[in-house]
C-alpha cells in the first residue's frame, strides 16, 4: 500500500480506502463488515469512511462494533463521518449545517462509533439557509474540542469551498482541508476542472467516492441489471437510470477490451485510473464481501500498467475529457 498526504495537511491516507455507504447495516451485518474491514486493514488500508445518514445511523453502529472487536491501535487507522441530512425530521435536525445540529451530531456519531474522536468530519452537502460563517465556526469548535482532527466538505462547489476557507483564514479558524466528490471515468468535470485552482491555491485534498460509478464500470451491467444490484435495494431506485443509460453502457463496452489487453478486471482498471490523478488523495472503495476487498486491492498493481499509451486509449474510449481549468 502507498500513502498520500491529504492535500496540504500532514495526514497520510492509504491510496485505497474502504467506505460503508450502501453496504454496512444494509447488505452486511457486523460480522461481515468486520471481516471486510480486517481484510482491508491487512492490505494496508488505514482510512474507513462513514456518515451519520448511512443506513439511518446503523452504518456507524456497525463500524463502531467492528472496531471495538478488532481492537486496533487507535493511531493506526482513520475514521470519518459526515453531517447534513440528519436522522430525524425536526426543523433543526435535517438538511442543515447550523451550529446546534453540528455540535449535537458529532456527539451522536461518536456514541455510535464508540470512539472518543473521528479523524475527519465532513459537511455532507452545502446549506444555503445557514450562513457559511456559522458553519465554519461550528466545525472549528468541533476540532477545538478534540472531537475531530480535520474537517472538510462533500459535493460543495469550488466557490463555496473557497468562501469557507476565506472565512476561516479571516478569523484564524481551522480551515477545510478536504473535499469528498464523486469521481470516476464517467464523472470527471468537478475534480479535474472546477477544483483545479483549489489544489494549487489552498492545497485541497480529495477522498473520492463512487470510483466504479455504482458498479457500472465493473461491466456487470453490460447485459442487463443483475438481481443483486444495489439499484434493486429499497431507497436506491434512483441509481437505476444511471446504470441503464445506453450511452454510458456503450462507453463501458469500449473500455472492456482495454482491460482485457492488460489482463485485469474492469473494476481494477477503473480504480487504478482514479489513482493516476495526483490530486486524488484516496479512492474510497466499497465491498459487500471479503473477496471484493481483495480484488479491489489488486488495483494498486495496475497503476503502473496505465502507461501514457494506455491512458490515451482510455481517453479515446471515454471521449469526455474536461476542457481547461475553471477560472
Amino acid at each position: 500500500m502507498n500513502y498520500r498526504r491529504l492535500g496540504r495537511s500532514g495526514l497520510k491516507v492509504s491510496e485505497l480506502s474502504l467506505g460503508s455507504w450502501v453496504t454496512f447495516g444494509i447488505q452486511m451485518d457486523e460480522t461481515l463488515a468486520r471481516e471486510c474491514m480486517a481484510a482491508a486493514y491487512d492490505a494496508g488500508v488505514n482510512f474507513f469512511d462513514n456518515a451519520e445518514v448511512y443506513a439511518g445511523g446503523k452504518s456507524e453502529s456497525v463500524m463502531g462494533a467492528a472496531l471495538k472487536k478488532l481492537g486496533w491501535r487507535r493511531g493506526s487507522y482513520i475514521v470519518s463521518t459526515k453531517f447534513f441530512w440528519g436522522l430525524h425530521n425536526g426543523p433543526n435536525e435535517k438538511n442543515t449545517l447550523n451550529r446546534k445540529r453540528l455540535l449535537e451530531a458529532i456527539d451522536g456519531s461518536l456514541q455510535r462509533l464508540q470512539l472518543d474522536y473521528v479523524d475527519l468530519v465532513f459537511c455532507h452537502r452545502s446549506d444555503p439557509e445557514t450562513p457559511i460563517e456559522e458553519t465554519v465556526w461550528a466545525m472549528h469548535d468541533i476540532i477545538a474540542r478534540g472531537k475531530a482532527f480535520y474537517w472538510g466538505t462533500s459535493e460543495w462547489s469550488a466557490a463555496e469551498i473557497m468562501e469557507a476557507w476565506q472565512v476561516a483564514e479571516r478569523h484564524h479558524l481551522h480551515k477545510p482541508v478536504m473535499e469528498q466528490p464523486q469521481y470516476n471515468m464517467l464523472h470527471r468535470d468537478r475534480v479535474e476542472r472546477e477544483y483545479a485552482r483549489l489544489y494549487k491555491d489552498i492545497g485541497l485534498g480529495t477522498t473520492v467516492w463512487s470510483p466504479l460509478a455504482s458498479g457500472l464500470l465493473t461491466g456487470k451491467y453490460n447485459n442487463g441489471t443483475p438481481a443483486d444490484s444495489r439499484a434493486n435495494l429499497k431507497g436506491y431506485e434512483w441509481l437505476r437510470p444511471q446504470i441503464t443509460d445506453p450511452a454510458r453502457l456503450e462507453t463501458v463496452k469500449r473500455l472492456t477490451p482495454i482491460a482485457a489487453d492488460l489482463g485485469v478486471s474492469m473494476a481494477q482498471m477503473a480504480l487504478a485510473w482514479c489513482l493516476k490523478n495526483p490530486n486524488v488523495s484516496t479512492v474510497i472503495t466499497g465491498a459487500s464481501r471479503v473477496e471484493q476487498v481483495k480484488e479491489n486491492m489488486k488495483a494498486l498493481e495496475v497503476v503502473e500498467k496505465l502507461t501514457p499509451e494506455v491512458m490515451q486509449r482510455i481517453e479515446e474510449a471515454l471521449g469526455n475529457k474536461p476542457d481547461g481549468d475553471e477560472n
